[in-house]
């Protein structure tokens, strides 16, 4: 809530109504894209999809970047190590998505429509979950 990098996400979280589930108890896993992220969309994709009239369908994105648990770049790594090379992850939105690895260590995921964001930034804990930063906006 508190990055400038992801004022975007923030903005979205409230418009779907999402504050008081993403701060509750968890443990979530939240694939957080920032604000170039969603820049990378279609214009006036974000604005369209923080219209009141749109609330169902952000919520379907958004609930699309969060997995049940508590699941670090470590936890993520053995069961793509596990899975020969790929996991998948189930989302809350009731989606998947898949992980693997690239270039060695670093882990990009694969969405329903074929998106590839990669984790810039992994682990940032919370007390409910940790996040991992993306750099583009996953697609249920």
């Amino acid at each position: 809530m508190n990055s400038a990098d992801h004022t975007t996400r923030v903005a979205a979280v409230k418009a779907a109504g999402l504050v008081d589930t993403l701060e509750g108890a968890g443990p979530f896993t939240v694939f957080a894209p920032t604000n170039e992220a969603f820049a990378k969309l279609s214009a006036g994709s974000v604005e369209t999809l923080l219209k009141p009239e749109n609330k169902a369908t952000l919520t379907k994105v958004l609930t699309y970047h969060v997995v049940s648990g508590r699941l670090s770049a470590s936890d993520v790594k053995k069961q793509i190590k596990a899975g020969n090379g790929r996991t998948e992850l189930t989302t809350v939105e009731g989606g998947k998505l898949w992980a693997s690895m690239q270039d060695g260590n670093r882990i990009i995921l694969k969405d329903e429509k074929g998106g590839t964001p990669l984790v810039t930034i992994p682990n940032v804990f919370q007390s409910n979950g940790v996040i991992h930063v993306i750099d583009s906006v996953v697609m249920p």
